[in-house]
């Protein structure tokens, strides 16, 4: 364990900030996702630790409760969900070492409905990513140290410079994402050959999920990210820009 990371409860966010630069020299541009992950268990052992999931598939908690078993798994309870996502939800806390953490808006569908009119998605669906995703889950992660997110080089061009290690300037915690250099196979074949859960809208034609209201499906060949928002011009939510 390096000496920036002995007592993480009395670390600023200048000393997390080196740490996490020191792992990106340390690990380069394409270790693999365990080792990672072992960088993180070595260097953040007393740290509070989260994994961010959307449920598409539970590869990311798998792989890292395989070395930092019943981590904190965040799941941004929208309330627009597909069923098969929240099933998918339920799947995971009973099969994996994780302890799930609902992240929940500050209010329900039928108050946002009340407060700013009815389906705000169509109408302005950047402002309810702001309040039913991004700013949800930026208090969560005021609780903790660092993130785990399972964005992927290969998923947009927003995405193809993504590091494994980095600092996380908007939420002031390390981001960490140990299947950036991973591909969609890669992903569907580490599921089926380790039994883990996966949704069931993956292989139907939604290789990138959402909520229900702003996700369709997408034509083979097309850009995995097509069926987000599509019709509009906007390609994140928000979480990771």
């Amino acid at each position: 364990m390096t000496e920036l990371a002995r007592d993480l409860s009395a670390t600023s966010n200048d000393a997390l900030r080196a740490l996490a630069a020191a792992g990106a020299q340390e690990l380069g541009w394409d270790a693999t996702a365990e080792e990672v992950i072992a960088w993180v268990a070595r260097n953040f052992e007393t740290a509070r630790v989260a994994v961010a999931c959307s449920m598409a598939d539970a590869v990311l908690p798998a792989l890292v409760a395989d070395q930092l078993p019943h981590v904190d798994v965040l799941f941004l309870d929208t309330g627009y969900h597909f069923p098969e996502t929240y099933d998918t939800r339920h799947e995971v806390a009973t099969n994996l070492r994780v302890n799930i953490v609902d992240v929940l808006p500050e209010h329900t569908v039928a108050q946002q409905d009340s407060l700013l009119g009815k389906d705000l998605f169509a109408r302005d669906p950047s402002q309810c990513c702001a309040l039913r995703k991004v700013a949800p889950l930026q208090e969560a992660l005021a609780g903790y140290d660092l993130w785990f997110t399972g964005v992927r080089r290969e998923e947009a061009p927003t995405r193809t410079n993504t590091p494994l290690i980095t600092w996380d300037e908007k939420n002031g915690l390390v981001k960490v994402n140990p299947v950036a250099t991973w591909t969609f196979d890669q992903l569907v074949d580490y599921s089926d050959e380790n039994l883990l859960p996966v949704n069931p809208l993956l292989t139907q034609g939604y290789p990138s999920i959402g909520c229900a209201p702003c996700t369709r499906k997408v034509a083979p060949g097309d850009d995995p990210r097509a069926g987000r928002w599509a019709g509009t011009d906007k390609t994140e939510c928000g979480l990771h820009v």
